[in-house]
């Protein structure tokens, strides 16, 4: 059996279309989320137009053993992973105090040690055959603090040190690991996040698809880190000279309603 590739919050957005990257090149798929139906409705898509093989697991990434269960599910199946998209994740706007604790506690399992976990299952075998690929979904959010999303921010913060460390880790192994740092993207996460009538989301909002090309360029040229579009790299390259108390500030206002 071919080596396949892990895709995670495969149900939407980014992930279907991560999906659709890979299965346009004839990668046999291993793509997971939280919603059965909509997972098996992109599954039976992909087989349909591009033939490839496609194994749905509906799970939630954010429960502490959903990692090690699904490394254990695919290895009674025998079914190696040489590439794994770190996909899932979720925002969630407001006031730190304001949002439950339990909110920003899943936000956490899901966007950090979630993924961090998977990344730790998948090393050893890319490591042992000299091969293999990772792609972290952080965002420009990790360059700074973020008032009004304080928790997604640091969360992506952590992706994104995270996999800068692994990409010098293993860059001599055969092994890839990037970061890909889109900035506000066409996909359900405004809406989740509560960001739909924010400034941040106001102007300048990418198209899925260029920040799909973006990472997947990115990982094949083992680029540790990629700011997708050329607007967040001036402004991620900006935030460099700038003072952090007019970062967080500038920061705070995007997460505003508009009027």
């Amino acid at each position: 059996m071919p080596p396949h590739a892990l895709v995670t919050g495969a149900s939407a957005g980014l992930g279907t279309l991560f999906c659709e990257a890979l299965a346009r090149q004839g990668k046999p798929l291993v793509i997971v989320a939280r919603r059965e139906e909509r997972l098996a409705a992109v599954a039976a898509d992909l087989r349909q137009r591009f033939g490839v093989t496609v194994v749905p697991i509906a799970m939630d990434l954010a429960s502490a053993d959903a990692p090690v269960t699904l490394f254990a599910r695919l290895a009674e199946q025998d079914i190696i992973i040489d590439t794994l998209i770190n996909n899932a994740g979720f925002g969630a706007r407001g006031a730190f105090d304001a949002i439950d604790l339990s909110v920003q506690t899943e936000m956490v399992d899901l966007n950090c040690r979630g993924l961090m976990a998977l990344c730790h299952l998948a090393l050893p075998g890319m490591i042992a055959r000299g091969d293999g690929a990772i792609l972290n979904l952080a965002s420009v959010a990790a360059f700074l603090p973020g008032p009004y999303m304080s928790t997604y921010y640091a969360t992506k913060a952590f992706v994104l040190s995270l996999s800068q460390a692994l990409h010098e880790e293993v860059k001599h192994k055969g092994v890839r690991v990037s970061a890909l740092c889109p900035g506000p993207t066409e996909t359900e996460f405004a809406a989740v996040a509560g960001l739909g009538n924010s400034k941040l989301f106001a102007t300048n909002v990418a198209n899925a698809a260029d920040v799909v090309r973006d990472g997947m360029a990115a990982l094949q040229a083992n680029r540790a880190v990629a700011v997708s579009g050329l607007s967040n790299r001036i402004a991620v390259a900006a935030l460099r000279f700038a003072p952090r108390g007019f970062a967080r500030r500038t920061a705070m206002r995007l997460q505003k309603a508009r009027g």
